[in-house]
């Protein structure tokens, strides 16, 4: 082979070299950055949990979870509440595994379509607390990785619990049971993922007769907090929440717009309608603790 030609060869297959090993490090970065962090999970209807009884007047006893909520729920003054998961007495613990394993004994296609909404809304959130505790203490719910997949993240895949001898995650009530059944973008605000960026665990149970009400009043809260939306320099920053479930709220950043002035309050819906677009998204995902020093922890390494 003369010479200009070999050269030419090793020039072009170094620079092939060097294009398969950036494409390499693009397939790695993917494939190990968590899921939640690039999208949500889409909305896929579970048609097992459509079946209800609108004549049922069946109720669920929400008692220990609303004794539970009050105990260990505390409003701050930045307007997040926090849980105090360090001092969580075994006979709490006791009584919050005994609610999920009640509501696991429901029949739940016997209960009328308000009911289930309340009920697994109440779930989910009695869950969510349950895995914290069983991992803590911990930083972010982020780092209990003990969903199913090699590069998994964070508890929502695994499932947590059996209801009518299925197995459900956390995955399947948000994605597959709440949003494509209701189809109620209200939801978001009051499914909590035990973070700072998170809607607010509330401090009663959602029930039946209160979920209209609870559900507007979760919206307003957050939307209003600058964890939902603020003004920065002229620039409208919002929750991640828009953006990972964006086709829940209008299907495209208008439908977001239009959602965030519905709720918001005057002087702030005012600014979003004269600011006109969203400039970025954000989102805390250090652990809603009562105990400052993890949560200040978190914050500072960026979980």
């Amino acid at each position: 082979m003369n010479q200009p030609l070999q050269r030419r060869n090793i020039h072009t297959f170094s620079r092939l070299r060097r294009i398969g090993g950036f494409l390499m490090v693009v397939l790695v970065l993917c494939l190990i950055v968590p899921a939640s962090s690039r999208a949500a999970p889409e909305s896929e209807l579970w048609d097992r949990w459509t079946a209800h009884d609108p004549d049922s007047v069946m109720t669920i006893d929400h008692r220990d979870w609303n004794m539970f909520l009050a105990k260990y729920v505390y409003p701050e003054s930045d307007g997040i509440n926090r849980v105090a998961y360090k001092n969580v007495l075994g006979n709490d613990r006791a009584s919050l595994d005994r609610y999920i394993a009640t509501l696991a004994a429901v029949p739940v296609a016997s209960l009328n379509r308000n009911e289930q909404k309340a009920y697994w809304i109440n779930l989910y959130n009695a869950l969510s607390v349950q895995v914290i505790l069983d991992a803590y203490p911990v930083s972010s719910i982020r780092k209990i990785d003990i969903s199913p997949g090699l590069y998994a993240d964070g508890p929502w895949g695994k499932a947590l619990v059996k209801i009518d001898g299925e197995a459900v995650s956390l995955n399947d009530i948000e994605h597959r049971i709440l949003r494509p059944i209701w189809q109620d973008p209200r939801v978001h605000y009051v499914l909590n993922c035990a973070s700072l960026g998170c809607p607010n665990l509330g401090m009663t149970a959602v029930t039946a007769k209160n979920t209209e009400q609870y559900l507007d009043d979760a919206a307003r809260s957050f939307i209003n907090h600058p964890r939902g939306a603020s003004i920065h320099y002229g620039k409208l920053i919002v929750s991640s929440i828009y953006d990972w479930y964006q086709e829940d709220f209008g299907g495209s950043e208008e439908g977001v717009l239009r959602h965030l002035g519905s709720y918001a309050d005057a002087p702030l819906a005012e600014a979003i309608s004269t600011v006109g677009s969203i400039s970025s998204y954000d989102y805390d995902w250090a652990l809603n603790d009562k105990n400052p020093s993890i949560a200040e922890r978190a914050r500072k390494r960026g979980s």
